[in-house]
C-alpha cells in the first residue's frame, strides 16, 4: 500500500475542518447542494422561475401586500389584504393615511377630518370644516365615475397588481440563494437588478416573497398566501355618499 505524504494529510484535514465550519454556520459550500430539500425552482432558468411564481400567485385567492410603491412621482406606503373580489387595508401618501375597502365593484375610502380638509383645500374651494368633520372616520363611497376610483381601486385589485408587479423588465437572470424572514429563497433579476429583483420561496409553493421594483420604484413584501379574510361592505350608519365626485387628490 502506498503511503500518503504527511503534507497532503495535513491539507486534507484542514479542508475538512473548514468545510465543517462553513456548514456549521449555515453557508453553502464544499460541495453542499443549496437546493437540497427545497421545491427545486432554484435550479431552473430565471424565466421559468418567473413563470412558476406568477402561476403560484395566481392560483390562490388571498395575499397580504405591504411596502412602498412610487408612481407619478408620489410614494404610497401600502398595507393591503387582497383577494379575487376586493381588498382592504391602509395607504399612506404625503403624510396622510387613509383606508381603502373594495367589495366587488363598491369602493370605500375612510380617513380622518384632517385628510378631508386637505383634500377639500386641493380642490380650490377652501376648507369646509363642517363637511370634513362629517366625513371623519366614515366610509365614503367613491363614485365609479370619479378619477379617484380608478386610481385607488387599483390598490385593491389582486390580479391587476400582481400581474404588473411580478413581471421584471429586461434580460432575466438568477442572483443566488437568499433568505426572507427565515424562508430560503432564490432571487431573480431583470437587467442585472435595474429592471427589478424578486425573491421566490424555495420552501413549499414558490410564492413571491420580496420585490424591489425597477428604477427604485418601491419595495414590497408578500405574505399570508392563501389565508382568507372577511370582506364586507361597511354598515349603513358608517357610510357617507359624498356625491358624484370626490375632491381632486
Amino acid at each position: 500500500m502506498t503511503a500518503i505524504p504527511q503534507g497532503r494529510t495535513r491539507r486534507t484535514s484542514l479542508v475538512s475542518a473548514v468545510c465543517a465550519l462553513v456548514v456549521g454556520v449555515g453557508l453553502a459550500g464544499c460541495g453542499e447542494d443549496p437546493d437540497a430539500g427545497t421545491n427545486g425552482v432554484g435550479k431552473l432558468p430565471a424565466a421559468r422561475i418567473q413563470e412558476k411564481t406568477k402561476a403560484a400567485a395566481g392560483s390562490v385567492d388571498a395575499v397580504r401586500l405591504s411596502g412602498s410603491v412610487v408612481t407619478s412621482g408620489r410614494t404610497y406606503r401600502l398595507d393591503m389584504r387582497l383577494k379575487a373580489d376586493g381588498g382592504a387595508g391602509s395607504v399612506t401618501a404625503q403624510g396622510a393615511t387613509f383606508h381603502l375597502l373594495r367589495v366587488g365593484e363598491q369602493l370605500f375610502l375612510k380617513a380622518d377630518a384632517a385628510f378631508w380638509k386637505k383634500e377639500d383645500a386641493k380642490s380650490g374651494d377652501g376648507s369646509d370644516t363642517a363637511a370634513a368633520d362629517k366625513l371623519d372616520g366614515k366610509y365614503v363611497k367613491v363614485p365609479a365615475g370619479d378619477p379617484s376610483y380608478r386610481k385607488f381601486s387599483g390598490f385593491t385589485d389582486k390580479d391587476l397588481l400582481l400581474d404588473g408587479l411580478l413581471t421584471l423588465h429586461g434580460a432575466l437572470a438568477t442572483d443566488g440563494h437568499h433568505e426572507q424572514d427565515g424562508v430560503r429563497t432564490v432571487r431573480i433579476t431583470g437587467d442585472g437588478g435595474s429592471g427589478g429583483k424578486l425573491d421566490v420561496s424555495l420552501e413549499g409553493t414558490p410564492y413571491p416573497l420580496l420585490l424591489e421594483r425597477a428604477g427604485g420604484a418601491g419595495t414590497l413584501r408578500f405574505s399570508s398566501w392563501g389565508k382568507d379574510f372577511a370582506l364586507e361592505e361597511p354598515a349603513k350608519d358608517q357610510t357617507v355618499d359624498y356625491g358624484k365626485q370626490l375632491p381632486t387628490s
